[in-house]
């Protein structure tokens, strides 16, 4: 064979490889976009497109390593008498009825087989299952870090607390263990 033609050979096969590369690096962004959301946006602005990707990959291996389980229906039960409490004194003490919105959230997280970390990395973790939410509990905790601080009004907080709500929703929905009883 002429080397010239090995070497177009080898051109060819080097632009190739590249186009390949090109497209299955934009496959990754797209699936990891399209399983994030705004988690993958927030990612990307903190620390560039690369960084993110492999973070977001790295969140997913992570989480995939633990045992997330259902709740019995006790469990269940028990977590939403919590929630009724919480909301039903909301109108007499907000700021109270908040921390207590985020430490039940954090219980039930750990219920659910998550393991306890600071606020950063739980909301990573979430983010993998949960990624539709994760933005609004991020509001909810910083909502809840501004009344700490005393610089929550009364709406910001009610905001909290549905924002608290619905990732608590969420994980009860996805993790109660559904047990009926057979009509005869």
């Amino acid at each position: 064979m002429d080397p010239k033609q090995v070497i177009v050979i080898a051109v060819a096969l080097v632009f190739l490889l590249a186009i390949a590369w090109v497209l299955v690096r934009k496959q990754r962004t797209l699936n990891l976009r399209k399983r994030f959301g705004q988690e993958y946006d927030v990612a990307v602005r903190e620390s560039g497109p690369q960084r993110a990707e492999s973070a977001l990959l790295e969140r997913e291996k992570r989480v995939g390593g633990f045992s997330i389980r259902e709740l019995s229906t006790q469990e269940y039960e028990g977590f939403q008498t919590e929630w009724r409490a919480i909301q039903s004194h909301f109108v007499d003490d907000p700021g109270s009825a908040v921390s207590e919105a985020d430490l039940l959230v954090d219980r039930l997280v750990q219920a659910r087989g998550y393991p306890a970390s600071d606020f950063e990395q739980r909301a990573a973790d979430i983010s993998v299952q949960h990624p539709q939410l994760v933005a609004n509990y991020r509001a909810a905790y910083q909502i809840a870090e501004q009344h700490r601080q005393g610089q929550a009004g009364t709406e910001e907080l009610r905001n909290a607390l549905i924002y608290y709500r619905s990732l608590f929703d969420e994980l009860l929905q996805k993790g109660l263990t559904v047990r009926t009883k057979e009509v005869a």
